[in-house]
């Protein structure tokens, strides 16, 4: 498995499961144990998670699997995110909004620790661009939970350049990702100079919803179908699935992202993997880049 690199402290493998679905699977402790046993045999040793995913629960469904298996802590690296307030019988809100001062990010992340069965988490994202966002004292509650020993890394998800760049600023440079959205049907952080900020300041992304939530393998839009019929294609010449040719092509960009798999699948796990052994052409990548007619090329 290839691994990246975020910090000294912190490196993760390019394929990441996530468990934004988790509580849907309805998996007893002991078949999420054992499906990320066999996760980590093949070399996927990160696991993607949030505050609010299952509606506050999948970090705790994960922390029983560590209660469970202690060994596994040392085995794997954890991401989780906070700063989005959902209504719940159990919180004091009267509708979702984002918060994201220094007492929600100190709160939040002993939560999270507690909920996961942890004394770390490896990497601690703030989970939505907040309007209200004051960076300094984001930034200061990130590092006083990094000097107390609580989170190892930090960064963001879903930021536009120019709010990557402030909150990048204000933290000298300690931002270690940008977990955005992209696939070859969602072309924002194309758009958006966000890839090409990201190479400039070696920061790698983690892409989430590589495969457009299924939509590629279904939707009968004639922008879809198009795109299909070309993964299809290129997928016969290399003689893998669909799927592996779409993380073949999210691999092969030089920002060098990692990828989320939200599958519950192995097989489809080990499809995702399979995408760093295909070497697609630069013409291929081209093909899939404008195959859906979103994109054009000046």
């Amino acid at each position: 498995m290839e691994t990246i690199t975020l910090s000294s402290e912190v490196t993760v493998s390019r394929i990441i499961q996530g468990f934004w679905r988790l509580h849907s699977w309805n998996w007893t402790p002991q078949e999420l144990h054992d499906f990320m046993v066999q996760a980590i045999e093949l070399g996927v040793t990160t696991f993607d998670t949030a505050e609010i995913y299952g509606n506050y629960t999948a970090e705790t469904q994960l922390g029983e699997v560590l209660k469970l298996d202690p060994s596994l802590r040392s085995k794997i690296q954890i991401i989780t995110k906070t700063g989005i307030n959902k209504l719940h019988p159990d919180r004091p809100y009267t509708f979702k909004h984002y918060e994201t001062s220094y007492d929600k990010i100190i709160f939040s992340c002993n939560e999270s620790l507690k909920k996961l069965n942890t004394s770390h988490i490896d990497v601690y994202l703030i989970h939505r661009e907040d309007p209200f966002f004051d960076h300094h004292e984001a930034d200061r509650a990130f590092k006083q939970l990094k000097a107390e020993g609580k989170i190892k890394t930090y960064g963001v998800c879903n930021y536009d350049p120019v709010k990557f760049s402030a909150f990048h600023k204000v933290s000298n440079q300690a931002l270690v990702t940008n977990q955005i959205e992209v696939s070859p049907l969602e072309f924002e952080h194309f758009n958006s100079g966000m890839m090409d900020l990201l190479q400039a300041e070696k920061v790698h992304p983690m892409f989430w919803s590589p495969l457009a939530g299924g939509s590629i393998f279904t939707s009968e839009e004639p922008s879809i179908v198009a795109l299909r019929t070309v993964l299809t294609r290129i997928a016969s010449t290399h003689h893998v699935d669909l799927d592996t040719i779409v993380y073949a092509w999210l691999l092969m960009h030089p920002v060098k992202g990692l990828v989320i798999s939200g599958s519950q699948k192995i097989s489809r796990l080990k499809n995702a993997i399979a995408g760093l052994s295909i070497k697609l052409s630069l013409e291929e990548w081209y093909e899939i880049y404008l195959a859906s007619g979103q994109q054009v090329l000046r």
